[in-house]
């Protein structure tokens, strides 16, 4: 007789531990993402609309504002935006950090940035 192969009890109770590990960091890990997606959709929004090339840094800060309200993010606000202008050009560029609580004290830092002449 053959002797039987597989996974056996602990082995499955380990598969199962570290899959839930992984879904846990990974649910705290996207919003952080999505939300930095977010930011980078309104700042490619406001320079691709030709609206940034005609207006001044206030009226830029306070579009973002606006695409901010209805995207609903809060880790950039127009305030933090770094706006330079040459000629017709214009640059919007944002960077900030995000700390996520994953469990006691162990957090997770991410440094996001960006830029509309990455886009």
């Amino acid at each position: 007789m053959r002797k039987q192969g597989g996974l056996g009890m602990l082995g499955v109770l380990f598969l199962c531990i570290v899959i839930v590990i992984g879904a846990i960091g990974g649910m705290k890990v996207v919003p952080a993402y999505l939300e930095y997606y977010n930011i980078k959709k309104a700042v490619k929004g406001i320079v691709q609309s030709g609206q940034a090339a005609k207006s001044t840094p206030g009226e830029i800060r306070e579009l973002f504002e606006r695409r901010r309200a209805i995207d609903d993010f809060d880790s950039v606000t127009g305030r933090d935006l770094q706006i330079t202008k040459q000629g017709n050009d214009v640059e919007i560029s944002y960077s900030y950090q995000r700390k996520i609580p994953l469990f006691a004290n162990v957090n997770l830092l991410i440094d996001f940035s960006g830029s509309s002449s990455q886009l």
